[in-house]
């Protein structure tokens, strides 16, 4: 049989190995020093003042919220073309995720729509750089009020720029993902980036059952989002090794650029001056769930890009969003990581092309 072409495999060696090696030696596996050592280390990668460790991306979703007081009656901006938990954390706060769609070529939310949207009771806008693309932060800006603050879905984004900022460091705060997809990964794990020392201090408080800072009272009741040591080791040398996960990400997209240049499909691309954080290699592609099941049938494992939120039915009555319709039936994840080999990716190459010329 044909050896299968997985999705993702995360890169991780011996500087990863000999951390939770050293973990498990300290029988320290939780609330210890591994913790405060990959914060700075996140904050040093994104140029933000202070990151926060938690359980995982959505727990980081959900205590961007918390932290900004999200509750009964407020609004806030979500994508229409994103993973559901963007919208979810709003609604498990009681506010309202307000959906606006996406460039169907981009899969990033429209700034237009987006200051069309806005009315008295929006709080927050929750701007994705969806599979790591930066978001066009200059005209999001300019689509809101000054007072209506940005946050950053930078899930899969880690390492991506635009215009030399780093994302994770462009609005108040921002939400990053360490699943095994994404370019650095704990297995699981997410993190809240910011330089506002009190949105820090109301994540971090949010994060630890709602304990004070001295841990002597606890103000309010929360939540436990904690992340274990065991899991801060592997993210630790993971973030330290942060340009040179992008740069094979890099070597491996361009790889696949060369191979499908002259298909008919849509290939994943930055503007000019931003840097894509290749959190997937996600083409547009007509007729895609035939391609996926024959690719699938193949052995090459490709997913779905994402979600168009008002095709569930959480967010059915959120109403008519097309350019997330399009996104959602056309968009490929091919599989994507540092180990595909050349010849994995003449396989996938050849397999494609036999597909959509059919």
């Amino acid at each position: 049989m044909t050896q299968a072409i997985r999705l993702a495999r995360p890169d991780v060696g011996e500087a990863e190995l000999e951390a939770v090696a050293e973990v498990l030696a300290s029988g320290q596996l939780t609330m210890g020093p591994w913790v405060g050592r990959f914060e700075e280390a996140l904050a040093a990668a994104v140029g933000t003042a202070d990151a926060v460790a938690v359980s995982s991306g959505t727990a980081a979703l959900h205590l961007a919220m918390l932290a900004l007081g999200i509750g009964e009656g407020d609004e806030v901006i979500v994508p229409a073309y994103t993973f559901p938990a963007t919208a979810n954390a709003v609604e498990l706060c009681g506010g309202r995720a307000v959906l606006v769609d996406v460039d169907p070529d981009t899969f990033l939310v429209r700034p237009e729509l987006v200051a069309q949207a806005v009315t008295s009771r929006t709080r927050a806008v929750l701007a994705v750089h969806l599979f790591g693309r930066p978001v066009e932060w200059e005209e999001l800006q300019t689509a809101v009020p000054q007072e209506v603050p940005l946050v950053e879905d930078a899930a899969g984004a880690l390492g991506a720029t635009y215009r030399g900022t780093a994302c994770g460091a462009l609005g108040l705060m921002a939400c990053l993902s360490f699943h095994p997809r994404k370019i650095v990964t704990t297995g699981e794990g997410g993190a809240v980036t910011t330089s506002d020392e009190g949105i820090a201090a109301r994540a971090r408080q949010w994060r630890h059952h709602g304990w004070n800072a001295a841990g002597t009272d606890m103000p309010i009741p929360a939540l436990n989002y904690r992340i274990p040591d065991l899991l801060c080791a592997i993210g630790t040398p993971q973030v330290r090794r942060l340009e040179e996960l992008l740069a094979g990400r890099e070597r491996i997209a361009a790889a696949y650029a060369e191979r499908l240049a002259d298909l008919p499909v849509v290939l994943p691309r930055a503007d000019e001056g931003d840097r894509h954080g290749l959190q997937a290699y996600v083409i547009q592609v007509a007729d895609r769930d035939r391609v996926r099941a024959e690719l699938l049938a193949q052995g090459i494992e490709v997913q779905i890009g994402t979600y168009a939120l008002h095709l569930l039915s959480a967010y059915r009555d959120a109403g008519d969003f097309p350019g997330a319709k399009h996104a959602f039936e056309t968009a490929l994840a091919l599989p994507f990581h540092s180990q595909l080999t050349d010849e994995e990716l003449d396989r996938v190459a050849a397999a494609l092309t036999a597909v959509v010329s059919k």
